[in-house]
């Protein structure tokens, strides 16, 4: 599996300068999820990291619990354009998962693709339970961290990192990708397959907040979600309803809560 390669370009300045070199592109390659013989999704992702891809993506869509999740086994396609990875799960997750079994294609697993109704797009989370918030100083050396961390970023300037820190902002995990939900998902099933809980630290991403985001971090159990970017509205009003912290347009001198214990702090709660 290689996560870049390189292609010829042609650099044109502003002046009547050309020059021939080439550069580093990120891979993107369809990832077909087949869960007990039955193609369930389709995913456009960076073929690295599979195997916690496909585990944080089941988890993430609330199809299996981590204990529930079989041996992951990858098989490239023969003209090498593609991979199935192929899972084993119990009887008793398969039957709903069948109900929406579909082909699904998309450049991202938002976890929202083909679902019927807007009931089921936007079904309850389950509540978090109150934790100790994160010091400020622990988010700054996360980001600080990750910047540096973000090594097909750098090569490439095409992909979005996740990464998971514990609470003293100590880089656990970092995972790259095309899709910024499939970087959170591998980060999800790295923290699952590893058996460390995301309960005892933080998310970050390098994206904006989407609901899907915070839906992830959320059924991930994890107390708290940074974005180095702002959230959309209903990001905003999921993570409230969830009881989940979320920090936003972070950089190195402040961020922005829009949800958590700090925005209770503000609010004089």
């Amino acid at each position: 599996m290689h996560a870049s390669r390189l292609v010829p370009v042609r650099r044109s300045a502003y002046v009547a300068q050309t020059q021939d070199e080439e550069r580093s592109i990120p891979v993107e390659a369809p990832v077909a999820i087949e869960i007990n013989g039955v193609t369930y999704a389709v995913m456009m992702a960076t073929p690295t990291c599979l195997e916690d891809f496909v585990t944080g993506f089941l988890l993430s869509e609330g199809l299996a619990g981590a204990h529930e999740i079989g041996p992951i086994s990858l098989h490239p396609l023969d003209e090498g354009d593609g991979y199935v990875a192929r899972v084993t799960l119990p009887a008793h997750c398969v039957e709903p998962i069948m109900a929406r079994a579909r082909h699904r294609m998309g450049d991202s697993s938002c976890g929202i693709c083909g679902i019927e109704s807007v009931e089921a797009a936007l079904r309850p989370l389950p509540p978090l339970a109150r934790s100790v918030p994160v010091r400020p100083e622990a988010i700054l050396k996360g980001l600080r961290t990750l910047r540096e961390a973000q090594q097909l970023g750098q090569e490439t300037a095409a992909t979005h990192a996740a990464a998971f820190c514990d609470r003293d902002g100590r880089l656990i995990v970092v995972r790259e990708d095309v899709g910024r939900h499939n970087a959170l998902d591998k980060v999800i099933g790295f923290l699952a397959r590893s058996g460390i809980s995301a309960e005892d630290g933080f998310l970050l991403v390098t994206s904006r907040a989407s609901f899907e985001l915070v839906e992830k971090a959320v059924r991930a159990c994890c107390p708290l979600l940074v974005a180095i970017s702002a959230p959309t509205d209903l990001a905003v009003r999921r993570a409230q309803a969830a009881g989940l912290a979320l920090a936003v347009v972070a950089r190195d001198d402040s961020m922005l809560w829009v949800s958590g214990p700090a925005m209770e702090t503000a609010n004089g709660l």
